[in-house]
Formats: structure tokens, sequence, C-alpha cells
């Protein structure tokens, strides 16, 4: 996967002269056509550009840190970020100052930068036909489609209204389906969120064919441009991320018949995405895979990472900078014991006694550079699948079983059949998610409004769920 990125930077720096933002992309000039023309006339032209969406995609803006390591998470009171923390605004949800104004306008016009460039790649691909044979046409489309879906569905979850409890007819966002030189009006989120789905049921028909099903996710260490078809599918949005996003969809739809259904489908063939080992979690100590990869649907590979890493959990980072937790917190959330894989393997006191406190290591690096699951952020894993079929059995016992299979594979004992389903759900959603993002997308759309105060070591905080519409969009 490494040698993708490097090996197609060049290529997508040119393809991005064409199709690098709305502005740019509306007054296209005839060299731009030309450029046009030689990217989508060679099957590696348009392998460049397909490599390129997954580039934006896993960019600082998006899934490669705002949306997984620190704004999102720091929505949801993942960490201390006290009023002198240079991120202070977004944990207080002072949405019109910066850097919370800043970053969110930043998630918002590169979400919908990437969606324009997944629409101008979906045309050439049909204007430019016969260049890719079917099979592999296929392929791209349905990753192109899918992308576009995931995109504007994480925007909905994110600006869009609280689908459960606010009218879902309330207009929420614009949806592009080409590229155009006007502006979508704001859809209806349960219109939005039907155009979400269907996208992912024309992915799905068109991932057919997909490697991963008959190979499963035939990791090979050193993928090409020329291979990534076949290999290292769950760095891509392959057929079984499909089923898991729509499964995704219709949960926060409440539509729990279908989120069973397609999470069903995922579980059933959970033997392609392993469970971590207790060796791994428990003994490991110089090459540890803190990400438990092979559990991953869909990742993406950030090419900083660590240096993102160094910025916001290094322990080197002053008190008053770092994104950690209040300890005493982090104990509670874990309910203080040890054997949890999560807590183990990637929260600790530094050796060097840079802290008092324990820091994060989900995204630290490891001492082999050569390890396939560098540089890798996990977007969707099996373990969400299983969390999505506890909450949409129809009996609950049906669905602490299922939660008692995730625990089993985190090294804790397994659950009374008369526990509280909603309660032990919410616990591990707090503690699988760190550094993905998804938390704050699980309280919104279970409407919790009061949580744990992540700046003090006791008290609650009301998250403020009623995220505006950038000033360039309402303005506009």
């Amino acid at each position: 996967m490494k040698t993708i990125i490097k090996s197609s930077l060049y290529l997508f720096a040119l393809a991005t002269t064409i199709f690098s933002s709305c502005s740019d992309y509306l007054n296209v000039q005839p060299e731009d056509k030309i450029m046009e023309t030689q990217l989508f006339s060679t099957p590696q032209g348009i392998r460049s550009v397909l490599n390129g969406m997954y580039i934006s995609l896993s960019g600082n803006a998006l899934y490669g840190d705002n949306m997984t390591l620190s704004t999102m998470d720091i929505l949801a009171q993942r960490y201390n970020v006290p009023s002198t923390h240079n991120l202070n605004k977004i944990s207080t949800y002072a949405y019109g100052d910066s850097p919370a104004s800043s970053r969110l306008e930043t998630i918002w016009s590169n979400s919908y930068s990437l969606i324009l460039n997944v629409n101008s790649f979906l045309e050439n691909i049909d204007k430019y036909k016969g260049v890719l044979d079917a099979k592999t046409e296929a392929i791209y489309k349905g990753e192109a489609l899918a992308i576009r879906a995931f995109m504007h569905f994480d925007l909905l979850r994110l600006y869009g209204p609280r689908y459960s409890t606010v009218d879902s007819t309330k207009q929420a966002l614009p949806y592009y389906v080409n590229t155009q030189n006007t502006i979508n009006p704001l859809l209806p989120a349960n219109s939005f969120l039907d155009k979400v789905l269907e996208d992912l049921e024309h992915a799905e028909q068109l991932l057919a064919a997909d490697a991963i099903i008959t190979n499963g996710v035939t990791s090979v260490g050193a993928t090409t441009a020329e291979n990534f078809v076949t290999a290292d599918r769950n760095y891509r949005l392959n057929y079984y991320a499909v089923l898991g996003l729509k499964a995704r969809a219709y949960l926060y739809r409440g539509d729990k018949v279908n989120a069973l259904k397609y999470a069903n489908l995922v579980i059933d063939v959970a033997d392609k995405f392993k469970w971590t080992t207790s060796a791994n979690a428990l003994s490991e100590k110089q090459i540890p895979d803190r990400v438990f990869s092979t559990e991953m649907i869909f990742g993406v590979l950030n090419t900083q990472l660590y240096s993102r890493y160094n910025s916001l959990f290094d322990p080197s980072i002053t008190d008053k900078n770092i994104l950690a937790p209040i300890e005493s917190r982090l104990n509670t959330l874990y309910e203080n014991n040890e054997n949890d894989y999560r807590f183990n393997l990637n929260w600790a006191k530094p050796s060097t006694g840079a802290k008092t406190y324990k820091v994060f290591l989900k995204y630290a690096d490891i001492v082999d550079k050569e390890r396939t699951y560098r540089f890798t952020i996990p977007v969707l894993k099996i373990s969400e699948m299983y969390y999505i079929a506890a909450e949409s059995e129809p009996a609950a016992a049906t669905g602490i079983a299922k939660l008692n299979i995730v625990r089993a594979n985190r090294g804790l004992l397994p659950l009374a059949a008369t526990a509280n389903l909603t309660t032990e759900l919410q616990k591990e959603y707090q503690k699988e998610f760190f550094g993905e993002g998804q938390l704050f997308y699980y309280y919104k759309r279970r409407n919790v409004t009061s949580v744990a105060n992540g700046s003090a070591a006791s008290g609650n905080v009301t998250v403020n769920y009623n995220i505006p519409l950038p000033l360039s969009e309402s303005q506009y």
C-alpha cells in the first residue's frame, strides 16, 4: 500500500490541476482537457486518479486526522482540553470561533471537493469507455460510488439534524451526483439518506466480483499500483466495507431490520477480518499492532500519521497542549481493568517520566518500519458490525451475546444475559473507538446530550450537536 501512495503522488499532483476544487473545475481551460485525455486514455492514468482520491481521503484534513484523531474525538469529550489548550474552542462547542470554525470549514470544503473529484472520475470513466476491461471498470466505479456515499453520509452525521429526535424532513445538506456549475439545494435529511443508500446499493452491485469475496484481504506487504485491485482490499472501499456502511446508514435511520441484515452479512464472513491476539495486545512490546489492523474492514493510510501523533499525543508535548484524558476518567471508562486489550496496549505512563499520567499510544510508531500496518487508521472494523447487530437484535439477551463476542476478543469476561444492553453498548463504543472518530456520532444518534466532561475530574457537559453549516456555504 505504501508503494501505491508514494508512486502515485506525482500523477495525483497532475490530476489535481484539473480536479482540485469547485472554482478551478468550473473554469476548465483547453489545456486541462488535454491533461484529462492523457489521464483517462490509459489504465495507469485512471488508476492514478482513483489513487489520488484515496490520498485525499486519508489526508490530515479528513480521515488522516480531523475525522479520526483529533476534532471528532474532542467533540466527544475524549480529552482534557482546558482553556489554555489550543483546541479548547472545539471542546466547548464554540463553533463560531477558531479553530473550531476553521476545522469545520476544512472538513466541509475538502469533503465536497473530494465528492466533486469522484463525480468527475465517474463521468470520465464513461466518457473514455474501453480503456479498462469490464471487471476492472466495475470495481473502480463501485469504489468511487462508495467514496461518494461515505463522504456524504459523514457530512450528514456531522452537520445534519439528530435524525432520530428531530424531524427527518428538516433541510440538511446538498447531495451531488455529477459535476456542474450550479449549487444544489439543501435536501431534507431523509431524502439525503435515500441518496446515500442508493449509491451504496449501486456500489454493492458493481463490487459483486471484488477479489476480497473469494480471496479475503490478501495482504502482500508491497502492493503496487498494478495489483491493488486484488491485494490489501481493506484499504479500499471494498464489497464488505459497502455492506458495513449500509449497516451504519440503516441504523442511523432507525431501520434495525436492515441494519441487522447487513451487519450479519459481514459477521458471516468474520473469519476474513481476524480478531487481534492476546499475544499482540498483552505481550508484544516492539512491534504491536495497536490499531488491530487484521480486524479492519476499511481503513486509510496517512503517511503523515507519526507527525500528527507527535503534534497531538507525544509525551514531550506540554501539558496544556497534549491530547490526553484525565487519568481518573480514563480508569473509570475502562473499569480499571488492565486485562482489556484496548487499555493495556494503548495507554501507559511514559517510562521517561515525561508525564505522570497515561498517554495515548495507539498511533505511536513502532520499531519495525516495514510492518504493513504502519500509517494505518481504522475507519470500519468487524467489532462495529457486532455492535450494530447487538443494538438491532429484537431480543436484548441476543444483543448481549453479540457484545460478549467482542468482549471475549478484548480479554474481558462475558456479561450476564440480563445486563442492560444500552448501558453496555455505550461503554463499548467509549472503549473501542479512541482515535477513530465514531463516539461523537454514537452520542448524536442516540441523543446522549449529557456526557462526562473531558476537561474536569467530575461532572458532565451538555453536547451541542447543532453544528452550523460553514459560512462559505450559508453565505454562498
